[in-house]
This record gives structure tokens, sequence and C-alpha cells, in this order.
């Protein structure tokens, strides 16, 4: 395999570019996001670039023109609309900097219901499946996405915590940090297709596969699953998009293909605009997955190797000449270095047992309320 291997230059990889990715499904019944964005260049350090301050409008072939709101992030918000399945439609931006751009007049293709969501115990973990069916015979391509959410807890219960920088109170139950919810989205791209078969059904759709020692399993996890309707050109784009970015990396992969979605630049169509808008109403379904109901797997959690120390309010080096003081409390716990647990002891020689934030403090990475649909 020698003779096979050439240098490859990464002058293209690395030569700037700014093309505008667009991101969503124009909602039928339901409120419509779309995400603007701008691609970054592998050898730089940024790896998020929001399209901000743009404006976004929702345009019907017969007449009838929707306005989106900017949120955050380059999320553009409307509504809930009720479009009509006899019009197609299309979306319009217009950048800060004046650049317009426009997808194709796209049909409304309604998803039917979700049938159910179920899931598999294997040796390694779980796989999620989906199955759903079209009575009418007129959907055939599907498209899902994903919300996961779940619990985590602390490795250590935080009874105590900092005030002001100076002194230290008991914890309030509504200031907890031990339990938190974390959402994760989808990152990989879900098709499938009935077209070759007899009726308009999927059966056993995989969706996700997760390991036996995910710590979204460990305690309580859920999934929002949303189905949407294609139509075969989409179906196409998004089944060339998946080779392009997830399929790749041997010689045996696929090859990169040229993507050609369905939105244009239209002060300058010779500019790359990557992104495929689609328009239906989009089927919803969530489960509950809890950790009792599974096998006894080990989970791999990220605190594994957190540990307690005790730090206390003055600490005498022992021998030391002249005498010297340390004031651990001060140092580590009233700076948030460290986060109090537990009290140990009272003033002087006393104090707090404490770890690392990342070992007590879960709001590092979800939050302590609880969303709206947990139950």
């Amino acid at each position: 395999m020698t003779n096979c291997k050439k240098q490859i230059s990464s002058a293209a990889i690395a030569a700037p570019n700014n093309y505008l990715v667009v991101n969503g499904n124009i909602a039928v019944g339901d409120s419509t996001t779309i995400s603007l964005s701008r691609t970054v260049n592998l050898s730089g350090k940024v790896n998020s670039n929001p399209e901000l301050n743009a404006k976004v409008s929702i345009e019907g072939s017969q007449g009838g023109n929707y306005s989106l709101t900017a949120s955050k992030n380059g999320n553009y918000v409307s509504a809930a609309l009720n479009l009509s399945s006899s019009q197609t439609y299309r979306l319009k931006i217009v950048t800060a900097d004046g650049k317009q751009y426009a997808s194709d007049f796209v049909p409304v293709k309604n998803s039917p219901p979700i049938d159910t969501i179920n899931y598999a115990i294997q040796s390694n973990g779980i796989q999620v499946k989906v199955n759903t069916h079209d009575p009418a015979n007129n959907t055939h391509y599907y498209r899902w996405e994903y919300t996961e959410t779940y619990i985590i807890h602390s490795m250590y219960y935080s009874n105590y915590m900092e005030v002001n920088h100076d002194t230290t109170a008991i914890r309030p139950a509504d200031k907890q940090i031990y339990q938190c919810w974390v959402s994760d989205t989808s990152s990989t791209i879900v098709l499938g297709s009935s077209a070759k078969l007899a009726q308009d059904i999927i059966s056993e759709q995989p969706v996700i596969a997760i390991p036996s020692s995910a710590e979204k399993l460990h305690i309580r996890y859920s999934i929002m699953l949303k189905q949407y309707a294609l139509t075969t050109d989409a179906f196409n784009y998004f089944t060339l998009l998946k080779k392009n970015t997830e399929q790749l990396g041997s010689i045996f992969d696929a090859q990169p293909s040229e993507l050609s979605g369905n939105i244009h630049c239209l002060s300058n169509p010779a500019e790359p605009v990557i992104g495929y808008v689609t328009v239906g109403a989009v089927a919803k379904q969530r489960i509950f997955i809890d950790n009792k109901d599974l096998p006894a797997w080990t989970p791999d959690l990220p605190g594994k190797n957190c540990q307690l120390d005790t730090l206390r309010y003055v600490f005498l080096i022992p021998k030391s000449s002249p005498p010297q003081l340390i004031y651990y409390v001060k140092e580590y716990i009233y700076t948030d270095a460290e986060i109090p647990i537990d009290i140990v002891g009272s003033y002087p020689d006393g104090g707090f047992t404490a770890a690392f934030p990342y070992c007590v403090d879960c709001t590092l990475r979800g939050v302590n309320k609880p969303p709206s649909f947990w139950k």
C-alpha cells in the first residue's frame, strides 16, 4: 500500500470560504425553526459560525408571506402556520450584508403518525427503533431527528455552598447541584424508505444505538423522535449528505460527491449554498427508558476518578519554623476552586470535605430543573 500513498495539500481545505448553510423544515400546523450558519475552515479555531441579523420569510406560490423572528445562535422562528397543501412554498433569506437567497418552491409533504417507538436490549447496549406506515401508500421516504434527555448525578452531594466568597451556608433545595437533566440533539442522519415494498410500511427502523456503558442509561433516559416525509429529491439529497459526512474514512467507503441542494444565492448564482428545505407536518413521539428495566450494566461515569479532600479552616504545617499556617477553606472554597460537601468539626481546626466542581456541580453539564415533559 505504500505506493498508493500520496501527500495531499490541505490548501483547498484551509482556503477561506464563507458559504451559507440552511437547515430546517417549514412546518405545517406548528412553529417553524430555520437555522442559518456559515461554513468554517477545518484549519481554523472557530467551529460554529451562526448567521445573525438576517431577514427570513416563507412565501407561498399562490400568495401569503410569513416572516420569521430572529432567536439566538442563528435560529429564526415563526408562529404556528396553517399552510395549504394545495400550494408550494419556498424560503427567502436576506442576510445582513444584503445578499438574497431563496429555495425552490417545495410541495407540502405531511408525515404520517409514528406508530410506535421501542427498544431492543442487546449484549452491548440498546437499539432504539421506530415503526410507522402510510395507509395511503404515498410517503415512501422518511427522515428522523431526535432529542435525547437524561438524568445525570454528580459524584458527591453538596450540602453546603460558599456565599459572597467569605463564608458558607447550608445549600437550599432550589440550589441543589446533584441531579441534572442533559439534552443532546441527533448528530447523524437517519433515513428510511419503503419505495421498494408493496406497502408503505417502515418496520423496526434503527434510530440510535446506545452502548451499555453510556451514562445516559444510568438513571432515566428519554428520546423525542421527529419524523419527516420527504420527496424523492430530498431523500436523494440527504442520502448523499449522509454518505459524505458519515461514511468516509477508508478506501472501501463511498467517495465524496458534490451536494446539490434546493437553495440558491439570487445575488450570485455561482455561490454555493448548503442545505435542503422541506415542507410538511412533522410527526412526534416520546418514550422513557428507566435503568431498572435494563440489565445491571456498569456505567462509565465521567467522575469515576474524583476524590474527596478535607479542607480545614486553619492548618499548621507540622514542624514549620517559624509556624506556617494554611487557610484551606479561604483559599479553595471561598474562591470556588472546590465545592464544599459536608462540614467536619468546627473552627479553627475543622473545615469541610470538598471536591473539584466537575465532581460536584452537575449544572456544568445540564440544568437542575426538570423539563416540562418530564414525568
